[in-house]
């Protein structure tokens, strides 16, 4: 029996060091057990160990002997998927754990003020996951952390000023949080600092502190974004080891500082996108080292310096300033140059001869310019170039034949120059490029054959040209075109049969050429094609009876042919938003649908064609008695009709009226905002049910026309519970004296054009009236989302933008306190007889607080399904940028006509639908298609102010007076192009939204 407990004694000896798992792998692994691990990340860690140094993600290490491992320093769980609450009490029982990687996960809640206890930490990064609440103010305790990275979690509130006594801390990232306040100045005392982000936090506007020019360790600075305002301090003179230096995207003013020429180690400086001006500082010549200068998008002026194209550089943006003069000829010299754009500037002279010899450009855009002479014919000799604009300039001159052997090319733009000759062959098949665009020259020749080696070409426009002969059957191989627009200029013979393989045809336009013969039997075939337009051509033959199948035709232009048949029926399936058959030889009669007066001019000049139009021959004599009987009893019966129902209308009037004439009228109170020319009475007299234009959520809405001629629009709230029918049932509407009482503040004091006007209000104990100006053209809503928004053109939709966003522009940034209105839609944009838009509807509008933080926390979530910001859903709190997102919606609903939410949509909303479509089938799948292609590259602008307006990020939205200027900056070019058109009638090309023309 002894030797039997002798065993088992020796037995558990023996074993337990086998089982048993030491403290630190007790620590870690109720870790493991204290978090969420979806996918198993951590399975490795187990209590069968003897250690955890063997788990996934542990490092261990004694501190002398290299090869035992007895102690953890370092836990990297990056990329785990690991969620929960970071055990901070579990964690700094490791006491020498130095390295903590937490980067990629869920990990979330707010950082415990307990990770101070994890004293041997000098590496803390916990970016990318949902951290919450505020910084801690204890971690500057962690008195040895060198590496803290917070970057892409939900941190709020203000930066410590305790992190001005980190005492070690080298690398400090607080990037893309919710951060507020401002940059505090405590932060100039970390000498030891070598890297400082701070970018896209929603800092309030605040200067750069001078005190960063103490950081004389400072190798890397990155606020981007930050909301700064102010000049760029001459203190950054001190930060001789700054290598980079960001402060783009933010509104800093003023000019660049002369001490930037004494920070001789940057090699990156970018302040694009400020208000920056003056000139660029002398002396650049002492940064040896410079390799990337993005000044792009400020106030920047005079001429380019010399001594800075004689810098080593890579890459050169100054474009969208304000440069003059001629371009250094020492830029050719550059070795290393690769990116350079210098469009939208008043640069002039020629280019350097040999630009592109020494250094291997790939991009290179000179756009908007007024430069002259020839094109340099080494731009491409280092093989390397990929993307060549120089739109909008007056080049002369023939292309270079080197450029046809540059077969690096994808993007080639050479429209609006003096430029003339023959296009190189090779040009025409380059395999790479998918934009082709040569319009408004005077090149001649024909297309090469080669171009059915340009596998990859979606975009080829040579409008306004002198291109002749025949359009080769080669041009059927590129089967990812999309565009070919030719018009105005000699092509001729018949249109090739290949063309019809071009399944991605989207706009097919030939009008004023020479072409003959007959359209290809197979064009209904082509099911993407959007626009087709052969105008002022001498194309005969039929029309094919199956184009009505081309579901997204609307645009047909087939005018000034030699077109003879009927008029097939099927062109009744197509939305057509512009039909011209005119001035042909078809004969019959015209489809029944298509008897309008809106088709009159589509059908003119074809002397057989009949039908009910004024212009168009009679039908028959039968026809005619068969018509005029039926016309007789048409008669009888709408006699009759009408007479019923006008004593059923005579009775319910006479009891408004008699209802009307029964108020009190001494009972009411008129408090007026303007000097009126009209009394209650007049109001009072004619709110009846004839007069409702509309119904909202409190209350009708009334047009009054006044004894003087004018109208007025007037909203009546009545109190208490009110029942009413409408469709059929019974609604209760609960009376907001709220809503009254902040529609009256809000309009009663503002005076804008592009707010609507409240002229007066009028109230007793149970009715309250509005009375404003009346708006002939009713909310842009109801407009655009009916079946008149094919009234609204680009130009119109345009200036509803811009007048909107002044108006709400004028809100957010003169108004004081700043106003936010808090239910910005297209119902709530009225229009007015010249479609001038104006803000209405202000009943949930607050006042922004004055400590900057918008307005209070509201106790529901109000505003408008589907332009309501994401953040608002959680916070519910609203500022400036809540209504920014809401007008992003209004410039989507513009540009696509759809509605904000739609069942098509399924569960997502218009910004998700548009983000979706733009990713998997591209842009010509996301405009309205009742949009003119002519304005397709403003409308691509617009929609891309509309997505920076709609972004998740408060922090990425811009402010209301940017929105406007972005939209003022396409304004210009929209009319330019207008003038266009109407003078050459040739349509402007347009880009796929990643050009320099972009906002975004």
């Amino acid at each position: 029996m002894s030797l039997l407990f002798l065993f088992l004694f020796l037995f558990f000896i023996f074993l337990q060091p086998v089982f048993s798992l030491n403290q630190e792998g007790l620590y870690l692994y109720q870790f493991k057990l204290s978090v969420d691990d979806p996918d198993s990340s951590l399975s490795s860690w187990n209590n069968r160990d003897q250690t955890p140094c063997n788990w996934s993600g542990i490092t261990c290490h004694d501190g002398t002997n290299t090869t035992t491992t007895t102690t953890v320093t370092q836990i990297n769980l990056s990329n785990f998927n690991i969620a929960g609450p970071l055990p901070t009490s579990i964690l700094c029982r490791l006491t020498n754990l130095a390295t903590l990687i937490l980067t990629n996960n869920s990990i979330n809640e707010t950082l415990p003020s307990g990770i101070s206890l994890c004293t041997s930490l000098t590496h803390l990064d916990l970016s990318q996951n949902l951290l919450t609440g505020t910084l801690p103010e204890t971690l500057p305790l962690l008195s040895n952390l060198r590496h803290l990275d917070l970057t892409a979690n939900n941190f709020s509130g203000s930066i410590p000023i305790s992190f001005g006594t980190f005492q070690k801390l080298e690398v400090v990232s607080l990037v893309y949080n919710l951060l507020e306040s401002y940059i505090p100045a405590s932060l100039g005392n970390i000498t030891t600092l070598r890297t400082l982000n701070l970018s896209y936090n929603p800092f309030q506007p605040s200067r750069i502190p001078p005190e960063i020019g103490n950081l004389t360790n400072l190798e890397i600075l990155w606020l981007s974004s930050c909301n700064l305002v102010g000049v760029i301090p001459e203190s950054f003179g001190n930060l001789k080891k700054l290598s980079v230096l960001d402060l783009s995207m933010n509104n800093l003013e003023g000019s660049i500082p002369s001490s930037l020429a004494l920070m001789t180690s940057l090699k990156q400086i970018e302040l694009y996108n400020n208000s920056l001006s003056g000139e660029l500082p002398s002396g650049m010549s002492n940064l040896t080292s410079l390799r990337l200068i993005d000044v792009a998008m400020n106030r920047i002026g005079g001429v380019i310096p010399d001594e800075l194209c004689r810098l080593p550089l890579e890459s050169l943006n100054l474009y969208e300033n304000r440069f003059t003069g001629e371009l250094p000829a020492s830029i050719a010299d550059s070795p290393n140059l690769y990116e350079f754009k210098i469009f939208t500037n008043l640069l002039s002279g020629e280019l350097p001869e040999n630009l592109g010899k020494n250094g291997p450009l790939i991009w290179f855009d000179v756009s908007n310019n007024s430069f002259s002479g020839k094109i340099p014919a080494s731009l491409c000799e280092r093989g390397a170039l990929e993307e060549l604009l120089m739109i909008h300039n007056s080049f002369s001159g023939d292309i270079p034949v080197s450029l046809g052997a540059c077969r690096t090319l994808t993007r080639f733009r050479l429209g609006f120059n003096n430029l003339s000759g023959e296009v190189p062959v090779g040009l025409w098949g380059l395999p790479h490029v998918y934009l082709l665009e040569l319009v408004d020259n005077s090149f001649s020749g024909s297309i090469a054959n080669t171009i059915g080696g340009a596998g990859n070409l979606s975009l080829l426009t040579i409008s306004n040209n002198k291109f002749s002969g025949a359009i080769p059957e080669e041009i059927g191989r590129l089967v990812n075109l999309q565009e070919f627009s030719a018009g105005n200029n000699q092509f001729n013979y018949s249109l090739p049969e290949s063309i019809v393989n071009l399944s991605q045809l989207g706009i097919l336009d030939l009008h004023n050429n020479k072409i003959s013969g007959e359209l290809p039997k197979g064009i209904p075939s082509l099911k993407k094609l959007n626009e087709l337009n052969l105008a002022s051509n001498e194309i005969g033959g039929k029309i094919p009876e199956k184009i009505g199948s081309m579901s997204v035709l609307n645009f047909l232009d087939l005018s000034s042919n030699r077109f003879s048949g009927n008029v097939p029926m099927s062109l009744q399936n197509l939305k057509l938003n512009q039909l011209n058959l005119s001035y042909n030889l078809l004969s019959g009669e015209i489809p029944p649908l298509m008897a309008k007066d809106m088709y009159r001019d589509s059908f003119i000049g074809n002397p057989g064609l009949c039908g009910d139009l004024k212009g168009l021959c009679d039908v028959g004599g039968e026809g005619k008695s068969a018509n005029f009987v039926w016309l007789l009893r048409a008669i009888f019966i709408i006699a009759a009709l009408v007479f019923v129902f006008g004593v059923i209308w005579f009775y319910f009037k006479y009891k408004n009226i008699k209802k009307a004439r029964s108020i009190d009228k001494t009972k009411w109170t008129l408090m007026s905002f303007h000097k009126l020319g009209f009394g209650e009475d007049e109001v009072l007299n004619c709110l009846d049910e004839d007069n409702v234009i509309g119904s909202g959520s409190s209350g009708k809405v009334y047009k009054v026309v006044l004894r003087n001629g004018e109208a007025v629009a007037v909203k009546k709230i009545w109190g208490g519970v009110q029942m009413e029918m409408e469709s059929g049932d019974t609604k209760k509407k609960q009376f907001q004296d709220n809503a009254f009482d902040a529609e009256v503040e809000t309009l009663g004091k503002i005076r804008h054009k592009n707010i609507v006007k409240l002229w007066c209000c009028c109230t007793t104990r149970d009715c309250k009236l509005l009375v404003y100006e009346y708006m002939p053209n009713g909310s842009l809503g109801d407009l655009l989302h009916s079946n008149k928004g094919g009234l609204l053109d680009w130009p119109t939709r345009y200036k509803i933008a811009l007048d909107s966003a002044e108006g709400l522009s004028y809100l957010h940034h003169d108004c004081v306190p700043p106003i936010v209105h808090r239910d910005v839609k297209s119902n709530n944009i009225l229009l007015d007889e010249d479609f001038s838009a104006k803000v209405a509807d202000f009943g949930l509008a607050k006042a922004v607080e004055s400590n900057g933080r918008g307005t209070k926390s509201m106790s529901v979530i109000a505003g408008s399904c589907g332009y309501i910001a994401p953040e608002y859903a959680y916070t519910l709190r609203v500022n400036e940028k809540s209504d920014t997102y809401s007008f992003g919606v209004v410039i989507l609903e513009l540009v696509t006509g759809r509605k904000p939410v739609d069942p098509e949509f399924g569960e997502k909303d218009l910004v998700m639908w548009a983000c979706n479509t733009l990713d998997q089938k591209g842009i010509d799948h996301v405009l309205d298609s009742r949009l003119d292609s002519f304005f397709k590259e403003e409308i691509c602008k617009v929609l891309n102010i509309g997505l920076m307006c709609t972004s998740p990020l408060p922090i990425n939205r811009p402010a209301m007076r940017r929105v406007v200027k972005m939209l003022q900056e396409v304004g210009p070019e929209s009319q330019s192009k207008s003038s266009q058109k109407a003078g050459k009638l040739s349509p402007y090309y347009y880009d796929d939204g990643s050009d320099h023309g972009s906002v975004a």
